[in-house]
């Protein structure tokens, strides 16, 4: 697989845009891409040219495969033909379907490790003057 290209940052903006008014939505970064999760679920991001939203297995539009193909994701290429409207209307019906999902509960913090030099390192000793 080749390396991945940036999302046109017309996409982004129609993303951003479709997300403004919607309560509840934390966004993040997915596989690099901007994304939108709700209580802790991925419901919908842009990568490369496409747009993905999370709903049922049987909604249309085609797995999106980053390696494998995700259950319950289905992308839109060509993201920035659908209409605005049609947009708008993927990004709200993932959103409502995620809402329904279990929250996922918070990841802890992970302990930070001290550097393998500075748990190494003896200690100097003092010159003789």
């Amino acid at each position: 697989m080749g390396s991945w290209q940036k999302s046109p940052e017309e996409l982004v903006f129609r993303f951003d845009q479709s997300l403004k008014a919607t309560a509840g939505v934390e966004r993040r970064k997915m596989f690099g891409c901007p994304s939108a999760f709700v209580h802790g679920n991925a419901f919908a991001f842009v990568h490369e040219h496409r747009l993905v939203v999370r709903l049922p297995d049987e909604a249309p539009g085609r797995p999106f495969p980053p390696g494998r193909p995700m259950r319950e994701y289905a992308a839109f290429n060509g993201a920035l033909d659908l209409e605005e409207a049609e947009f708008r209307e993927l990004v709200a019906r993932a959103f409502t379907y995620a809402s329904g999902l279990p929250p996922k509960p918070a990841k802890p913090d992970k302990p930070r490790k001290k550097p393998p030099s500075a748990a190494r390192k003896p200690a100097q000793k003092a010159r003789p003057t």
